[in-house]
């Protein structure tokens, strides 16, 4: 019986297998980041007098996982689609107005492309 020779998709995204691994039921699983400290950071800029409850920093540190994950595989499959091995810029911008609604994909691009132009000049 003949083979059929079939070209993969270079940018596929192929499951790995699965790894028996004990989870701890934390709100982070493991290669998620914590971004507590920075959350308390914005809300102490912000409201200097107002805290936050650690089960409210678990929610917003959830969130932010969440839209960063939504975010990479839309960028991801915009680059698959342009036959592209590389991610550019251009993805994620695009990326983020398709995800977010209007005003918040306006501020967020713009947000974003200010605080790369800080990284490069400093």
């Amino acid at each position: 019986m003949a083979r059929s020779n079939t070209k993969k998709n270079k940018c596929s995204r192929g499951h790995r297998s699965p790894v028996s691994k004990k989870r701890s039921h934390s709100s982070t699983d493991f290669g998620h980041r914590n971004y507590s400290l920075y959350v308390n950071r914005v809300l102490k800029e912000v409201v200097p007098q107002r805290g936050i409850t650690s089960r409210t920093l678990d929610i917003m540190n959830t969130l932010i996982n969440d839209i960063f994950e939504r975010i990479s595989m839309e960028a991801c499959s915009l680059m698959c689609f342009r036959n592209r091995c590389t991610l550019t810029p251009e993805d994620i911008q695009k990326a983020v107005y398709l995800l977010l609604p209007g005003k918040l994909a306006k501020y967020a691009v713009a947000f974003g492309n200010e605080a790369v132009q800080r990284y490069v000049r400093s």
